[in-house]
């Protein structure tokens, strides 16, 4: 056995000579493994036949810095990701998305295909634009603008794709909308299309590792939460979307056991996500909140509901703004490294701890705490490239989202201010391993997202990197 976690004993999952990694984006435990798992009979059969457990994601629990992390064993400090739109200067500007040329880490695919196994990727987020690599075929991920880019690589992938698929979908446009019979039609299309694909390269490819990541759990949970849960404020019994996550779950399950059956008992299969979700509660205006505790003045205050701008904000007489998202950022206006800083170097400390303190204190509009973590970067990864967030913030652990934008005349809402969505993520997500001989469960705990790259390449038998921050998992 090679590798950092290398030991004398031999396993059997070290002799296995392919790897299939099936993505669910933001598939939970909750769901999956405690309330329909005796309704996913291909998922339960792979976790009788192996390892399972919650997958800790990263921080933030993001689908972009997330993905990356699992496919590089490396921290999204390292990498430099702290979301799907970062600052790329200390200016006043908005913050730029991410694509594949942010990550200059080594994918999985591309240090396998060093070593001379061919790999199929399909769907896996931040792959557009495509990156080549040695040996093996890509299709891009949801970051993709549209079809008229090249999504696939090798170039000519494209035309094959399309001809399989009859017209492959990247992602589900407007799934923060009202139009739910429209994203539902087209989150079903979608992954059909997507598995379709799969199935013609497992069929005709001869392949040693194989990887897809299906965004249709992500998008129908955002979309459609609010119409199973019951708790959540604007449930109503019998609704005509009560079932629609449920019966999307039961057809990605019958997708999975379609795989399953083109795969030998050569294959170890990883069933994971990049992160959990769960409901909505509300909102936290943080932009609204700077406002009443004096760290952030606008020129004026808007009569409608506004995103937050550069030119909203007066600069000479603001300490800190924050951007919006599941998670929340705050950055700091600091004297000599923004253009108007406010902040003296020296009290980037002080208040740092004092909005920590402060927000880590936040209650709901009843007066209940509500357990908000906040999060320095230079504490939680082990270097901060790029330029990270002052703050990450977790608003109710996860529970209530941050809300960007001001004109709200309040810091409590119960509505995404970004288009209807009743979803949070959640910072666990969901793993299970399984190589097909193996005739026992065994729940696991404390597996991290970052664990996935280097137990692939033990399985495979390749030498583990050393700056690879996971661990093994047998």
């Amino acid at each position: 056995m090679l590798g950092k976690d290398a030991t004398n004993k031999v396993d059997m999952h070290s002799l296995k000579h392919k790897v299939a990694i099936i993505g669910l984006d933001s598939a939970p435990p909750e769901l999956v493994f405690d309330r329909w798992i005796d309704s996913l009979p291909n998922i339960k059969r792979l976790i009788s036949s192996g390892i399972y457990g919650t997958l800790e994601s990263t921080i933030p629990a993001i689908t972009c810095p997330a993905w990356a992390s699992m496919v590089t064993s490396t921290n999204p400090g390292k990498l430099g990701i702290y979301g799907f739109r970062n600052r790329s200067h200390y200016n006043y500007d908005s913050l730029e998305f991410v694509d594949s040329n942010t990550m200059n880490e080594e994918t999985i695919w591309c240090l396998l295909s060093r070593h001379g196994k061919k790999c199929i990727v399909i769907g896996v987020p931040l792959t557009y634009p495509p990156k080549p690599f040695n040996n093996g075929y890509l299709v891009t991920c949801f970051l993709t603008p549209n079809k008229n880019c090249q999504y696939t690589y090798p170039d000519n992938l494209k035309h094959e794709v399309e001809r399989v698929t009859g017209g492959y979908i990247m992602d589900v446009s407007n799934f923060r909308s009202d139009e739910k019979d429209q994203i539902l039609h087209t989150t079903f299309e979608m992954t059909k299309k997507r598995f379709k694909l799969a199935r013609h390269f497992l069929r005709n490819e001869d392949w040693d590792f194989f990887m897809m990541v299906e965004m249709g759990t992500d998008r129908i949970q955002h979309a459609f939460w609010e119409f199973f849960d019951p708790r959540h404020p604007s449930y109503i019994a019998g609704n005509k979307y009560e079932h629609a996550i449920f019966d999307y779950y039961r057809y990605v399950d019958d997708e999975i056991g379609r795989i399953l059956m083109q795969l030998d008992d050569n294959t170890t299969v990883l069933l994971v996500s990049d992160h959990g979700a769960k409901m909505m509660e509300g909102g936290i205006c943080i932009n609204e909140w700077l406002i009443n505790n004096g760290y952030l003045k606008l020129t004026h205050y808007p009569d409608k509901i506004t995103q937050i701008s550069k030119d909203l904000i007066d600069w000479e007489k603001t300490m800190v703004w924050g951007e919006g998202g599941y998670y929340g950022r705050l950055f700091f206006n600091i004297k000599g490294r923004e253009p108007r800083g406010t902040i003296p170097p020296q009290q980037y400390e002080i208040v740092r701890n004092e909005l920590k303190f402060a927000l880590e204190g936040l209650r709901d509009k009843h007066g209940t705490k509500i357990n908000t973590k906040v999060f320095k970067p230079n504490e939680i990864y082990s270097e901060c490239r790029n330029i990270p967030p002052d703050l990450l913030v977790y608003y109710g652990n996860l529970s209530w989202r941050s809300v960007g934008s001001v004109g709200h005349a309040t810091i409590w809402t119960d509505k995404n201010d970004t288009g209807p969505d009743s979803a949070n993520h959640d910072q666990h997500g969901i793993f299970v391993m399984s190589n097909g001989n193996k005739h026992r469960s065994e729940k696991r705990s404390n597996l991290h997202i970052m664990d996935i790259t280097p137990t692939v390449l033990d399985l495979m038998q390749i030498q583990i990197p050393w700056y690879m921050e996971g661990d093994v998992i047998r």
